[in-house]
């Protein structure tokens, strides 16, 4: 098979990675890449926003299945071109992916359905928003309505704060039209983690469980990110707990999409809040996650590619799946100065130091080559991730090779999976 993955980012190093195993696939591309990626696949120099390119790309390379990493090409349509054009992609359609491109048709699919969620209420000006926000009780939770690379949630516990969310979204519009719609919601209390599953619309495939960790800063402080970090299995969500959150979430949303005439293929993942009166949703996403694919990933034992494949043709009747049991923990190491301004172009040193440790795979997120060296080119630089024989081992092997890499600036949490920890205590 000739394959064709759509991103440049530490998700789709993981799934470069994982996809270059298959005995399946004969050639593997990536657009646009980076500088891991470059190891395990030809980068080919087209955006993951440019569909039209990357549609006459796979036209001319004879592309057997494309796989779309990010979510801004999923949200332009590009399962749908792709499939007009008679070539397998997975991925959900542009319909189905608006679970993710519009956090208020996926509030009102919520309470149509009786998914369990936070109550909510939905803005279109400032005017509104703020005398919602002068009479309501605290803390709030503040979204843009559009995407917003993880970056449009606001957690307030006061109501400057709150005040200054609506104004940043609506007024100085720095997530740009995502935030023409808010919805503001009640914040949920409890432990957070993320459910990944497979499906086609009809079977569903749930992967193992996970937690990320938004916040820049050591105890959950500071502002949110894409992620600084993940560890998979999460342990608050026990055996139980993942068959009601299946049962309760998952299934429901699949089937409510198909009822929605916008079926759903691809990988559906829900952000849940696990609180005292049980598991509630906090979003949706229509791709895999970053940075829990992977610790996810380094897990996975099987072949990946047929599942895809099976799951673009919209034939998924089981998913051949081997897991390894041991946890994985993913720390990723950011510029200094990330979420906010950050400088590029820092020389990193010790990757292969850090990737020549047992059990460790070193994941590019935002990194490139530049005369005949590795450089960072984004916020998120890399994801360092580790298998451990349990979580305290897990932990100890990705700050090891954590400790080996070095560039100027470089910024990384250093409690990853300090909640798995406590609950293995």
């Amino acid at each position: 098979m000739r394959v064709l993955l759509v991103g440049g980012g530490g998700r789709e190093h993981a799934l470069a990675w994982k996809i270059a195993q298959s005995p399946l696939v004969s050639k593997l591309y990536c657009a646009p890449g980076n500088a891991g990626i470059a190891g395990v696949a030809e980068c080919v120099d087209i955006p993951a926003e440019e569909v039209q390119a990357l549609l006459k790309f796979a036209r001319r390379e004879k592309i057997d299945l494309t796989v779309v990493g990010p979510e801004a090409p999923l949200a332009a349509g590009i399962v749908d071109r792709f499939e007009h054009s008679g070539l397998a992609i997975f991925g959900p359609s542009q319909r189905a992916a608006e679970l993710e491109g519009s956090k208020v048709f996926a509030k009102h699919i919520l309470r149509k359905h009786a998914i369990p969620t936070a109550r909510y209420d939905v803005f279109e000006t400032v005017d509104a928003a703020e005398e919602h926000v002068r009479k309501a009780s605290f803390p709030l939770v503040i979204k843009a309505d559009g995407l917003a690379a993880g970056k449009g949630v606001s957690v307030c516990h006061r109501r400057e704060e709150a005040m200054d969310a609506i104004a940043r979204m609506m007024k100085e519009r720095v997530f740009g039209d995502a935030g023409n719609r808010v919805v503001v919601e009640e914040c949920l209390f409890g432990e957070e983690a993320s459910i990944l599953a497979l499906t086609d619309g009809r079977t569903i495939v749930p992967l193992p469980s996970s937690q990320d960790h938004k916040r820049v800063n050591d105890g959950d402080k500071g502002p949110n990110t894409g992620g600084m970090g993940a560890y998979s299995p999460a342990p608050v969500i026990t055996p139980e707990q993942g068959a009601r959150i299946e049962r309760e979430i998952i299934i429901p949303i699949v089937h409510a999409m198909n009822a929605e005439e916008r079926r759903y293929k691809g990988v559906v993942y829900a952000g849940v809040m696990m609180t005292d009166d049980g598991p509630r949703v906090l979003e949706f996403n229509v791709r895999f996650g970053d940075p829990e694919t992977q610790p996810i990933l380094a897990r996975l034992k099987g072949d990946l590619v047929p599942v895809l494949k099976a799951i673009a043709e919209g034939n998924l009747q089981k998913a051949d799946l081997a897991w390894d049991p041991r946890p994985a923990v993913c720390v990723v190491m950011a510029s200094g100065g990330y979420p906010g301004h950050y400088e590029k172009g820092k020389v990193i040193a010790g990757i292969d130091a850090a990737a020549a440790l047992g059990d460790v795979v070193v994941f590019h997120a935002g990194t490139a080559l530049k005369d005949g060296k590795v450089v960072t080119a984004g916020g998120r630089v890399l994801g360092v991730t580790a298998l451990g024989a349990d979580i305290r081992a897990a932990i100890a092997r990705a700050y090891d090779a954590v400790k080996l890499i070095r560039f100027e600036g470089a910024h990384y949490r250093t409690d990853i999976g300090a909640r798995a920890l406590a609950r293995a205590n």
